[in-house]
């Protein structure tokens, strides 16, 4: 399901805090999700252009992870992102935490649905945010997936 390094876009750096390391010496199984979170944050930040905490106008749906080796202290690790889906009201995302040598030590994707909050509700993903998207990533096609070529 995960594209090999070089085919994600864009890349955060991550630190390995000794504050992830859990009795077995190694990050604690949920620290996946904050070292997806640092990254997403980062993408929504440096690609879609939303700054600000008020700026996150998605909820989290659903998350899947994968471990395929250990995350190691000390170190820094790379965290590839990328939409993989662009619907109309949600856009999924997929990550790939390597070490400094490139070995792959986590995998995973969320979903995120695009919300409201003064309203309580979904919301369709605004047009400036599908363009800075597709900018980086190329155009997405019926059913939201990536077209060949970034043609639409």
């Amino acid at each position: 399901m995960t594209k090999e390094s070089g085919e994600f876009s864009f890349r955060h750096p991550v630190e390995v805090r000794f504050r992830d390391i859990d009795i077995a010496g190694h990050a604690h199984h949920a620290q996946a999700l904050i070292y997806f979170e640092e990254a997403r944050a980062a993408y929504w930040r440096e690609v879609v252009g939303r700054r600000g905490l008020d700026d996150v106008d998605y909820i989290m749906a659903e998350i899947r992870v994968r471990y395929h080796q250990r995350v190691r202290w000390p170190g820094r690790v790379s965290v590839g992102v990328r939409v993989r889906r662009l619907g109309k009201r949600h856009f999924e995302m997929e990550y790939a935490v390597e070490d400094e040598g490139g070995e792959l030590l986590v995998s995973g994707d969320t979903v995120q649905i695009m919300y409201d909050y003064d309203a309580s509700s979904s919301k369709a993903i605004p047009p400036e945010v599908r363009e800075r998207i597709e900018a980086l990533e190329g155009a997405f096609g019926p059913g939201g997936r990536p077209v060949e070529g970034g043609e639409s």
